[in-house]
């Protein structure tokens, strides 16, 4: 190694370890993640609540999940602008309190027998309205309680929670339900709210209040401005449309899925558990891959084959008959695989979107990204469960995971394929 490029290690380790010194960025990233992982495993805990508990059918489910994941498409971009103008500790404090007491309700509920399904169409819409303003908040705090050294740093540490939080909540909501029964895993999860509500109210960094310009048309502007940089740049245009055909058809098949387990593979509640839970060692896995893949075979090359390999595991699985003793370890095979390939693709995604960000703009251009690739998770739910009603689970979930190939597709053929071992700059950066 030259002395340059020692120098360099060595400068960014001491900004690490400076940064991970920071008791206040070590109570930010707790909670973040705390909360992460309670955002993602209600997206399984929720829905086997539904179905072990009120016995609905894949209509209804549907129904359920669209409504827990239309904030992302009603709220997103008003919230990244209204964030701007209010203290961030103080969104995402309220944010995991709320949380904490929805869902400890509904646990309450299920246990005495009295939760019903608009009780937990309420639960869903609240836990998800709730959860975009968390998720904006803490991307905008960050930015004000580091100082531009350690920023990059830290965004790294907290995206990277986010991204195993994705995969790993799920594999946790599994692992809840598998030990407990479906109402004590809500219980416990709104526990992992408590635990972030926790953490971030001890944070001390005394954050400035923003500045209230309050037009409405400044509002819009800075909105548009976020939707116009991210349509401009060819990468950030792949992923949000790429983002967009994997999770309109996964929460297709997610929908059919759950019920499939449960009633096409005649699953028990803790099998169940099991099989989703194994997603979260995969996400591990996933994440030592996207520590060295990339720069060794090239951001591009990582991003498609990991998509095709992620994606199309999926489809293995309405080939899947017989008794438990024969799907159960095969279903954690896929579930492994997916896990796997899922998390290096969301590690390397998250990193070509920062590189190509400017610092001005990564605000709008995740709450954009998000609008755009997790605003038609609803309508791709409610697919879900007519598929399943119309053709059968085994057919919906192969329709579904079809659906899914498009988004390797996409960036196959756009310029991300063609991205070397070194990540771009920013375009006139």
């Amino acid at each position: 190694m030259s002395s340059a490029s020692s120098a360099v290690s060595d400068s960014g380790q001491s900004v690490t370890s400076t940064l991970w010194r920071s008791a206040d960025f070590r109570r930010l990233w707790l909670g973040q993640t705390a909360s992460q992982l309670g955002e993602h495993a209600s997206l399984v805990i929720v829905p086997l609540l539904a179905v072990l508990t009120l016995d609905v059918d894949p209509g209804q489910l549907g129904v359920l999940r669209a409504v827990g994941q239309a904030p992302l498409l009603l709220l997103s971009l008003l919230v990244g602008a209204w964030v701007d103008r209010w203290r961030g500790r103080t969104v995402m404090v309220l944010a995991d309190l709320g949380r904490t007491l929805v869902l400890g309700g509904a646990a309450a509920a299920a246990v005495i027998g009295g939760l019903g399904l608009p009780t937990l169409l309420v639960v869903a819409f609240a836990v998800g309205t709730l959860s975009v303003f968390f998720d904006v908040a803490y991307q905008a705090f960050l930015v004000r309680m580091l100082p531009r050294d350690r920023l990059l740093r830290g965004n790294s540490a907290i995206e990277g929670s986010r991204s195993a939080a994705q995969i790993g909540g799920p594999a946790l909501g599994g692992a809840l339900v598998s030990l407990l029964s479906a109402p004590i895993a809500a219980a416990s999860n709104a526990l992992l709210f408590a635990w972030s509500f926790v953490s971030i109210a001890r944070i001390r960094h005394r954050e400035a209040i923003p500045e209230h310009v309050g037009r409405p048309a400044r509002l819009w502007r800075r909105i548009h401005e976020g939707l116009r940089f991210v349509v401009a740049d060819t990468s950030l245009r792949t992923i949000c449309l790429a983002s967009a055909a994997f999770q309109f058809s996964f929460a297709a098949v997610m929908t059919a899925y759950l019920i499939f387990l449960t009633r096409g593979l005649h699953l028990p509640g803790g099998a169940v558990g099991l099989v989703l839970a194994a997603t979260g060692p995969g996400a591990l896995v996933g994440s030592l891959l996207a520590a060295r893949l990339p720069s060794r075979f090239g951001y591009g090359a990582v991003l498609v084959s990991a998509a095709v390999i992620g994606d199309g595991v999926l489809l293995f699985v309405p080939a899947l008959h017989g008794p438990p003793a024969v799907t159960i370890p095969l279903l954690i095979a896929v579930n492994f695989g997916y896990g796997t390939f899922g998390q290096l693709v969301n590690v390397t995604v998250m990193a070509v979107r920062q590189a190509v960000t400017p610092d001005r703009m990564q605000g709008r251009a995740a709450a954009t990204i998000t609008f755009v690739g997790m605003g038609l998770t609803p309508l791709g739910s409610l697919l879900g469960g007519f598929l399943a009603g119309e053709l059968g689970l085994r057919t919906a979930i192969l329709v579904a995971g079809a659906g899914m190939m498009l988004s390797p597709l996409l960036m196959g053929l756009s310029p991300l394929a063609r991205l070397g071992r070194e990540l771009p700059l920013p375009e006139g950066g």
